[in-house]
């Protein structure tokens, strides 16, 4: 069921108890999360925090801590899955789930005992009576039996047929039932999406209950801003809640202009202001960052000679030398550098880059350290998929956690520095896939594989990276393409997992027009049946449904079942 008032029947129920704290591993779960530990410092909640990778992590996890907890909150995961089917937990266990991952299950939305959902109900869920109903024996006891059988033949005879008929007409309205109950699954189910940021329900309980920082405040808008750089959410949602945002900023960050000076080292100003589209230019050169952001790259077609001739055009335009947009962009000469946002912006509408530019966060910490929100949750996320090899899963999810601190500046560089390598393996294996022309029609969608041996193919065995990766090809093959029809299609990707295994990862993303307008994707149920179609040995252990696993032997006839279910 749906929580009504997170204060008092969430976080008041847990106060003084101790809590699991289930995290799956993306950006928006650890803002998320962040801002919940925080909650319960505050109060001395006594806590146990462990990541999740996937479902059999989330079973695992769970059943090692059962006979120890009372209540498990989990964030951005759980909520699309039949949580008491799956774990069978005892019947004092409370979960409550704060996930954006959508559908829902509809066994823990209409769940009024163990499962407390923390997100807003949705007008898209089916009616309960809709859905559920009471098993009632479609044979009930023979009226009949109540006759002593003293009847004549011809009054029995009628009775019967009675009871026959009403027999038939109960059951013809079960079936009636069951067909519209299907249809109504089917529509609910058909396609998988995203909710509201879990980062923003944990700032919103921490703002009523008076918590709320800066520094809280500060994780939601990283949260937000994943959302936003992940396709989960549109510009226009982004837009919203952004504004929503951006009037808690305004209440924290009231000072004047006479206070500025006083600021001291340790404090944190947040800004709400028009943010270049460009990836890390800050902490990169003007140079490489446009020509690692998607949004330039594929506009200018820079991967092209004639595209790359037009990048040159366009800073020649701006009136900046090439040897100052080449340097680290906080080495440019100061003249420059005050002005250059300004230029750049002139030159875009000139050259059709009219959306170069997007409202958001900006975070100054003391004197030095101002970060864009866009960088940041780069860099975190590039820590959470890092490709080094030292550390654990747990050891990665754990850095990017703390990264997000003010006191761990130096884990958030080391973050931003890789997040540069992964999006120079990126554009080069766009660019490679483009020039060796493996974007591939199959009729109602592309596909795409990145072959074993590949540079680089270590980055994209990580989810999130892969779909990074899968939605700048596409928009890459889009702008490339002479076919109008490649605009309306989606993409599927495949990137090799386990070379000792023999598995792949495959992602699947929504054409573009549902890329910048809606979140909706029909991957997740099209991979299951065509799994079950050919029985292939695939795997759905990530917690967003158009993200499976699969035996590299199986591909050929996974991808034929696929075609034949999408033409």
């Amino acid at each position: 069921m749906f929580v009504t008032d997170i204060r008092k029947d969430f976080y008041e129920k847990v106060l003084h108890k101790r809590v699991l704290v289930l995290v799956s591993f993306d950006v928006d779960a650890i803002c998320a999360c962040k801002i919940l530990k925080a909650l319960f410092h505050c109060d001395s909640v006594q806590y146990t925090l462990v990541p999740v990778a996937g479902k059999m992590d989330w079973e695992r996890v769970f059943s090692e801590h059962a006979e120890q907890l009372e209540f498990v909150v989990m964030i951005n995961c759980g909520a699309t899955l039949d949580i008491l089917e799956t774990l069978q937990p005892e019947e004092n266990v409370t979960f409550f789930v704060c996930d954006s991952h959508r559908p829902m299950d509809l066994v823990n939305v209409y769940n009024d005992t163990q499962v407390k959902l923390l997100m807003s109900p949705e007008e898209s869920i089916p009616k309960y009576e809709d859905i559920f109903r009471d098993d009632e024996s479609d044979d009930e006891d023979d009226i009949g039996n109540d006759s002593d059988g003293s009847e004549p033949n011809g009054k029995r005879r009628r009775f019967d047929e009675d009871v026959l008929e009403r027999r038939m007409e109960r059951r013809r309205k079960r079936r009636e039932w069951d067909e519209r109950r299907h249809q109504l699954l089917f529509d609910y189910e058909e396609f998988s999406g995203y909710g509201q940021s879990a980062a923003m329900i944990m700032y919103d309980l921490a703002w009523k209950m008076s918590k709320d920082t800066n520094d809280l405040l500060w994780w939601a808008i990283v949260g937000l801003t994943d959302q936003l750089l992940s396709k989960k959410i549109d510009r226009e949602t982004y837009v919203l809640e952004a504004t929503e945002l951006n009037r808690h900023v305004a209440r924290h960050n009231h000072r004047g202009d006479e206070e500025e000076d006083s600021v001291s080292i340790n404090s944190m100003r947040i800004s709400f202001t028009s943010e270049l589209q460009l990836a890390l230019y800050r902490h990169w050169s003007l140079f490489e960052s446009l020509r690692h952001s998607s949004y330039t790259a594929c506009n200018l077609k820079l991967w092209t000679l004639k595209g790359f001739k037009k990048l040159h055009e366009f800073l020649a335009d701006m009136g900046v030398p090439l040897s100052e947009c080449k340097q680290k962009f906080s080495a440019m000469d100061m003249g420059l550098k005050d002005n250059v946002t300004d230029w750049l912006v002139t030159s875009a509408r000139k050259f059709g880059l009219e959306q170069i530019t997007l409202s958001s966060f900006h975070a100054q910490y003391g004197f030095k350290n101002k970060f864009c929100a866009f960088d940041v949750a780069y860099g975190v996320n590039a820590l959470l998929e890092s490709v080094e090899t030292e550390k654990s899963q747990e050891g990665y999810f754990l850095e990017a956690l703390d990264c997000l601190s003010r006191s761990n500046i130096d884990k958030l560089a080391h973050g931003l520095e890789l997040s540069k390598r992964q999006f120079r393996a990126t554009v080069n294996t766009v660019q490679s896939l483009l020039d060796m022309t493996q974007v591939i029609s199959a009729g109602s969608f592309l596909y795409a594989f990145i072959q074993e041996g590949t540079p680089d193919t270590r980055y994209f065995a990580r989810p999130n990276c892969l779909g990074m990766l899968a939605r700048f090809t596409l928009e890459a093959y889009v702008k490339m393409s002479k076919n109008r029809k490649a605009r309306t299609l989606p993409l599927v990707m495949t990137a090799p997992l386990n070379l000792e295994t023999g598995t792949l990862l495959v992602v699947g993303i929504p054409p573009l027009p549902e890329l910048e307008q809606s979140s909706k994707n029909f991957f997740g149920r099209a991979f299951e049946q065509a799994g079950k179609k050919t029985s292939s040995r695939i795997l759905h252990d990530n917690f967003d449904s158009s993200v499976i696993e699969m035996k590299n032997e199986d591909r050929s006839k996974f991808f034929d079942a696929l075609i034949s279910l999408l033409t």
